[in-house]
């Protein structure tokens, strides 16, 4: 087991990849802490792991808000005796054309996306000193590729991928590893989520064939995680997206600028 004996601690764990995350690293031996703000969604979860012969503590927690996280932070260092892992995972989108949007879109956006993640990572690094861990921080394809009509989702994920670049270093001094996770199209609620935030129940717009299972997308993010690696992309057209934007940029200018 990968993970065994270790306290893996995940925001934004009551759907999607934080969720399937939950389940991959439970399955690995881990000790999982979810946060997030739904605590019923969370006690489901708690509940199934238990059920498998995992261990899971579920705690509400709002990246938005830093007391929050230091309280869930100390919950679960008492709870489990430390933290080893943290996956910065919780997030959403803010979409639409860029005229037709306001500065306060993008404050939203970056308030969740990056801030929220910032926030955590403060929130957990006495912790991860201590464990000398695993730092996950979730970004996204759009944070290696620029896509029309996405303009705040895209720049907080930009921001994502450069943070994680910047803490590479910065926290390698304490012996923790950081990795930049940047998914493409994966499994979740992401797309039905409104840009307030709220969950609006609505179809995924992305085409079936296209939407990799988030167990999958776990199970890679899992491996990347325990290997410590730097930056990664997730799901085969992720991997094929970043790999042409890097060496053919020209071409995806192109290419998008048709959708418009």
């Amino acid at each position: 087991m990968l993970f065994d004996g270790k306290t893996v601690l995940i925001t934004g764990a009551s759907s999607g990849i934080g969720m399937a995350v939950a389940r991959a690293m439970a399955r690995e031996g881990a000790k999982v802490a979810l946060l997030a703000r739904r605590a019923d969604r969370l006690e489901g979860l708690k509940k199934e792991i238990e059920d498998a012969g995992g261990k899971a503590l579920a705690v509400e927690a709002d990246v938005r808000d830093r007391a929050s996280l230091d309280r869930a932070m100390a919950t679960v260092a008492e709870a489990f005796g430390g933290v080893d892992v943290v996956l910065a995972n919780a997030g959403f989108g803010v979409g639409g054309p860029f005229h037709k949007l306001d500065t306060e879109d993008f404050r939203r956006q970056f308030e969740t996306n990056f801030f929220g993640m910032i926030d955590t990572i403060y929130a957990a690094l006495p912790e991860l000193k201590k464990s000398r861990g695993r730092l996950g921080l979730v970004g996204s394809v759009s944070g290696r590729l620029a896509t029309p009509d996405i303009a705040p989702y895209t720049t907080s994920k930009f921001a994502v991928v450069g943070l994680a670049e910047s803490l590479h270093y910065d926290l390698a001094r304490f012996g923790i590893s950081v990795t930049g996770i940047n998914p493409g199209f994966v499994a979740s609620e992401i797309r039905s989520i409104n840009n307030q935030g709220d969950h609006t129940g609505k179809p995924d717009f992305i085409p079936s064939w296209l939407v990799v299972p988030a167990e999958t997308a776990a199970r890679e993010i899992v491996r990347a995680l325990y290997k410590r690696k730097p930056m990664v992309a997730i799901t085969f057209h992720g991997k094929v997206l970043v790999f042409l934007a890097r060496y053919f940029p020209r071409l995806m200018r192109f290419t998008l600028g048709l959708s418009q």
